[in-house]
């Protein structure tokens, strides 16, 4: 569960950010969070559907001077999901699914707005 991933060439990448309703906690979306990425990786992983990995964070609050060219430094509470998929057709197979939508339908429940944007991986490289 806790351990690294690796990533081919080509993988498709979907970065969703889910902005949690006010005064709701992390906590309280971290188990709707966790089954519904269980879900994702016992039913659609490989050649059941095409998941190859994923990735999910907590917004810490840090906004970078450096790296960020508008001036406003405020943003909402929010989670990001990156998941890494063979193509775009199996995500969104796996997302029309009943038991997927089922698990997103209770995270839902606690967040304000959700929006996944689809990638092409460009690039990759790592230290040699």
């Amino acid at each position: 569960m806790y351990s690294p991933v690796t990533i081919p060439f080509g993988a498709k990448m979907l970065f969703n950010t889910v902005t949690i309703k006010p005064g709701v906690a992390f906590e309280d979306v971290e188990l709707a969070l966790a089954e519904m990425c269980n879900v994702v990786k016992d039913t659609y992983g490989g050649d059941k559907g095409g998941f190859i990995a994923g990735q999910v964070y907590e917004f810490s609050g840090f906004v970078s001077d450096e790296g960020s060219l508008s001036d406003s430094r405020s943003a909402e509470k929010h989670i990001a999901i990156v998941t890494y998929w063979k193509s775009f057709e199996e995500h969104e197979r796996s997302h029309a699914d009943k038991a997927f939508k089922d698990k997103f339908a209770a995270l839902a429940r606690l967040c304000v707005e959700s929006k996944e944007l689809g990638y092409d991986m460009l690039w990759q490289g790592a230290l040699e």
